[in-house]
C-alpha cells in the first residue's frame, strides 16, 4: 500500500461508534477472539511480501488493499469490543 495514502481509521472508528455501542458481551467477545481462517492469512502474508519486494501486479496490489481495508475495519471493531469488555469489568 502506498506510504502516502491516507489511513481511513478515523472515519471508520465513527462510523462504526453506534454499532459498537449495540454489542453484547458475547457478541464484543466473539470479536475480540475473530480471526481470519489460515489459507485467508497465508495469502496476506504472501501479498505483504510481495508488496515489501515491489513485486505486485495490479491485481495484487487491489486485492491487497482490500485486505488492508478489511483488516482496519475489524481492527476498529476488536478494540471497540474491547474496550466495551473492560468498562463492563469496572461496574
Amino acid at each position: 500500500m502506498p506510504a502516502t495514502k491516507p489511513r481511513p481509521a478515523p472515519i471508520l472508528e465513527r462510523l462504526l461508534e453506534p454499532l459498537a455501542r449495540s454489542l453484547t458481551p458475547a457478541a464484543a467477545r466473539g470479536l475480540v477472539n475473530f480471526q481470519a481462517d489460515p489459507e485467508i492469512q497465508a495469502r496476506i502474508a504472501e501479498l505483504a511480501e510481495k508488496c515489501n519486494e515491489g513485486q505486485l501486479s495490479s491485481d495484487e496490489r487491489a486485492e491487497y488493499e482490500r485486505y488492508v481495508q478489511a483488516i482496519d475495519l475489524i481492527s476498529i471493531l476488536q478494540s471497540k469490543a474491547r474496550r466495551l469488555l473492560k468498562k463492563g469489568r469496572r461496574r
